[in-house]
Parts: structure tokens; sequence; C-alpha cells
């Protein structure tokens, strides 16, 4: 049996996690942290204006206040739950 690889390339794949749950985030800028809550690593297109890649969140709390954008840890018992899907 021939053995085939795939590499998969999800944009904000994190964030659409968040919205598979949560569907009144579409629309809205998220972001999603990394461990430790430190920087971000998924962002939604709303947020990606606001906040740059690898942000540390505590340098982005005005911003992230300001615009009301919705902030998760990052959650990587999601994955296998979403490639089920």
């Amino acid at each position: 049996m021939q053995k085939i690889y795939a590499l998969v390339d999800c944009n904000n794949f994190y964030v659409s996690c968040e919205r598979v749950f949560c569907p009144r985030l579409k629309g809205k800028p998220v972001i999603v942290l990394s461990n430790n809550d430190g920087c971000a690593v998924a962002r939604s297109e709303e947020a990606k204006a606001l906040i740059p890649m690898g942000a540390p969140a505590f340098k982005c709390e005005h911003v992230i206040k300001k615009h009301n954008i919705q902030v998760f840890s990052s959650n990587y018992t999601l994955l296998p739950i979403c490639l089920k899907e």
C-alpha cells in the first residue's frame, strides 16, 4: 500500500475552529493566543489590520479593548475534533 502525505495550510485555523463552536463570532475581530496566552498566533481577517502576527497580547491591550477584539486561549485539543468533521 502506497503512503500518501498531505500538507494542509488553513487560513486563520484556530479562529475558524472557535467560530465553529461560537457562530456569533463571525464577522467580528478575533485573535487566538499562544501557549500561556503570550502572543497572537491566529487572527481573523477583521483583526489582521489591528493586531500584528506574533504580537504580545499585553502590548495590544488598548487595541483589544478599543475595537472589542474577542480573545481566546489556544485550544490544541480542538485540532483532532475539527479534523474529524
